[in-house]
C-alpha cells in the first residue's frame, strides 16, 4: 500500500529549533517525527512511501539514507523551489499513485494510536473520495458535518469565518481533524488548483458535488507536535502512543 508524509512545512511554532533543521527530524525521546511516522506506517503494511520536503530537505534526504529508507520504497517530492501547502503538495506527488488503489496521508507532526488499518478499511467501505480522521477536541478550526458523516463545511471560531459545501443540511455537528486521511485515487483527478493550496479547500469544493466523509475515533491519544511544549509532553505519553 502507499501512502505520503507531509514534511515540508517551516515549523515556525518549533522555533529555534526549525531555525537550522526542518521539524521532520525533532525528536521525541530521542526519536525523530520521521521515523515515527515511517514506523507506523509500515506497521500497518504501507511499504511505499513519498516524502514532501522544502525546509532543509537535503538534512531529511540525508536521514533517511543513514537508516537505509526503513528497508522500504521511500521515494522524494521535493519542493525547494516553492512551498505548495499540503494540497499543492500532494498534486505534485499525484505521479506516485499511479495503482488506482487509495492511499493514506499523514502529517509528520501528528502523532497519535489512531488505527490506521481501521481507517484505511472504513474509506473502502463507504465508496467515498476520501475519509478524514476526526475527533472531538478543543480547536478554532473545525468540520461541519451530517448525520451521516458527510462533509458539508468548515467554520473558524477564532475568525467567525464559514464555508458552507452543502446546503440545507437538517443536522449539521462539529468535529475536528487530525491530520491523517485516506484518498481514492480519482480524487486526483479533480483537483483544479494550482500552486499553492491547502488540502481542506480542495475538501470543501468538492464536497459539494461528492461524497467526503469522515470518521470520527473516540478514546484515543492524539497530539499536534506543532510546539516545543507538545514534543516535552509527548515524552510523557510515550506508552499511551506507542512509542
Amino acid at each position: 500500500m502507499k501512502a505520503m508524509i507531509f514534511a515540508a512545512g517551516l515549523g515556525t511554532r518549533l522555533k529555534p529549533f526549525t531555525l537550522n533543521k526542518p521539524k521532520a527530524l525533532a525528536e521525541i525521546n530521542g526519536v525523530t517525527l520521521l521515523e515515527i511516522t515511517i514506523k507506523r506506517l509500515i506497521y500497518f503494511g504501507f511499504n511505499e512511501i513519498i516524502i514532501n520536503v522544502h525546509h532543509f530537505p537535503q538534512q531529511i534526504i540525508d536521514f533517511l539514507e543513514r537508516n537505509n529508507n526503513f528497508n522500504i520504497f521511500i521515494t522524494i517530492s521535493n519542493e525547494s523551489g516553492q512551498l505548495l501547502d499540503t494540497g499543492g503538495g500532494l498534486k505534485k506527488a499525484a505521479h506516485f499513485f499511479n495503482d488506482n488503489k487509495p492511499f493514506l496521508v499523514h502529517n509528520v507532526d501528528i502523532v497519535s494510536n489512531i488505527d490506521l488499518e481501521l481507517l484505511y478499511n472504513k474509506h473502502l467501505q463507504n465508496n467515498s473520495l476520501a475519509t478524514l480522521a476526526c475527533m472531538e477536541r478543543k480547536s478554532s478550526r473545525q468540520f461541519l458535518i451530517n448525520n451521516k458523516q458527510e462533509l458539508c463545511g468548515w467554520q473558524n471560531s477564532r475568525t467567525n469565518e464559514i464555508k458552507i459545501s452543502k446546503e440545507n443540511e437538517s443536522f449539521i455537528k462539529t468535529t475536528s481533524f487530525c491530520g491523517i486521511q485516506v484518498i481514492s485515487s480519482e480524487f486526483l483527478n479533480l483537483i483544479t488548483e494550482s500552486g499553492m493550496f491547502s488540502m481542506i479547500d480542495v475538501y470543501l469544493r468538492l464536497a459539494k458535488n461528492h461524497i467526503i466523509k469522515t470518521l470520527e475515533f473516540e478514546n484515543i491519544t492524539w497530539l499536534d507536535l506543532g510546539t516545543p511544549e507538545s514534543l516535552v509532553k509527548a515524552c510523557s505519553l510515550k506508552r499511551e502512543l506507542g512509542l
